[in-house]
């Protein structure tokens, strides 16, 4: 499946799987002005968001593990 987005006035199409394809839609629409343009400033905003939230994800998974061979 394919999925755009504008960045800079120039359009970029991503090929995804399709099961993913609908995640990164939504996860587009959050993140960007997917029917128009978009700056490289929030590009960078949304990279940094997403690296914050898997940052904290991996935390979680670390004390979850750590938890599980404590037990």
């Amino acid at each position: 499946m394919k999925l755009s987005l504008t960045l800079n006035a120039k359009r970029y199409d991503i090929d995804v799987e399709e099961g993913f394809a609908k995640f990164l839609s939504v996860q587009m629409g959050e993140d960007f002005n997917v029917s128009g343009n978009n700056d490289l400033k929030l590009l960078l905003q949304a990279y940094v968001r997403k690296n914050l939230a898997l940052y904290e994800q991996e935390k979680q998974i670390s004390a979850l593990l750590e938890r599980l061979q404590n037990v």
